[in-house]
């Protein structure tokens, strides 16, 4: 007895101090150190970088080498971006989890925002989709920099000529986790009720626009001075989570859409047809088991229910991407914008957007 109490005793101890190293690893964080001197002899180009992680503090704006195309690449001059919460979420480190692949203790990549669109302005040699002079939208690390190099079969596609610059930048990460969180998550069909928790936000606009142009019937939950704006973009019913809950008024969906996370899986089952689906995009905040509480509920719960109970990574492609620029051609969907801020105020567009206080997109001028 005493010996298999030893060797417990061993075996708990040995799981502390890993999970105690683990820990240390993933939560330690580097000092900042200044960005490397650019030789004096390439072209260069404004570009902000986060050398390390941190608040919006680590946020830089600097010059850069301007980047040439390899031979299946194209460059674009950038001429808007927008922000998204995966931006700060890159720039914090945030969850530690996340520095398994965005590097431990600094980040791999200093290159900063992801959403742009722009003018095609050089090419590689077997590039065939695209011309110089192309008006072109997608994601790619780096979109906060003058110029951005994208392959040319990566989730770049032509703007259409109706949408302005801003509209199109606003798009890609927003508009792609809506239309994958509705259509492949949600299954959503024609007639059926959704509801959309935190319909104000960059995806919760474009989720709203997207469900009516699938025939939907739209229930936007949002604060109360949005409900005009969600209404004016095709929510048919509207609730103000200041005065009402939507989960303690009967009402039965087909598909909820949770932005926000500010309700337990239990109370989101409840107003879920029986074979409703709950398709999670945001959740809880904190830098360890805070946003991954509620997707490792629904992991759990799910084979023990008839309701679908599931988490979104939505995946930037070609595809969506056009299905978007399709559905903004016809005027079915458009970007909520709500600031722009210069290049060199990125740090101001960051802080914005974490203080939750934006409604739609925020947007990163260039002049």
């Amino acid at each position: 007895m005493k010996r298999r109490n030893k060797v417990l005793s061993g075996m708990l101890l040995f799981f502390v101090i890993a999970i105690t190293g683990i820990a240390v690893t993933l939560s330690h964080t580097d000092d900042c150190e200044p960005p490397p001197n650019v030789p004096g002899n390439v072209e260069l180009m404004k570009s902000i970088v986060a050398p390390c992680y941190g608040d919006t503090d680590v946020l830089e704006y600097v010059d850069v080498e301007k980047p040439k195309p390899q031979q299946d690449e194209i460059l674009v001059r950038v001429q808007a971006a927008a922000v998204n919460p995966l931006d700060w979420h890159y720039m914090r480190g945030s969850p530690y989890i996340m520095r398994l692949s965005s590097g431990l203790g600094s980040p791999v990549d200093t290159t900063v925002g992801v959403d742009f669109s722009g003018t095609v302005v050089e090419i590689g040699e077997n590039v065939t989709r695209f011309q110089i002079g192309d008006e072109v939208f997608g994601g790619r690390g780096g979109a906060f920099s003058e110029y951005v190099i994208v392959p040319e079969d990566r989730a770049v596609v032509a703007k259409p000529e109706n949408v302005s610059f801003e509209q199109a930048a606003a798009v890609p990460i927003a508009g792609v986790t809506a239309l994958q969180a509705l259509r492949d998550k949600g299954k959503l069909e024609s007639g059926q009720k959704v509801l959309i928790n935190g319909a104000s936000g960059g995806v919760g606009t474009f989720a709203v626009q997207i469900a009516k142009s699938m025939g939907a019937e739209v229930t936007g939950v949002c604060s109360t001075r949005n409900l005009e704006m969600v209404r004016r973009i095709g929510a048919d019913h509207v609730i103000d989570y200041k005065r009402a809950n939507y989960t303690e008024l009967g009402q039965k969906y087909d598909v909820i859409v949770d932005n926000v996370g500010n309700h337990s899986l239990s109370k989101n089952r409840r107003v879920l047809t029986p074979e409703g689906k709950l398709v999670i995009v945001g959740g809880g905040k904190g830098n360890w088991l805070g946003p991954l509480v509620t997707p490792l509920k629904a992991l759990f719960v799910s084979p023990f229910v008839k309701q679908e109970l599931v988490t979104i990574l939505a995946e930037l492609n070609q595809d969506d991407l056009n299905a978007l620029a399709s559905l903004m051609a016809a005027g079915k969907v458009a970007a909520v914008i709500d600031k722009r801020f210069d290049l060199n105020d990125v740090r101001s567009a960051v802080q914005y957007s974490e203080s939750g206080r934006a409604r739609g997109k925020i947007i990163i001028e260039f002049n």
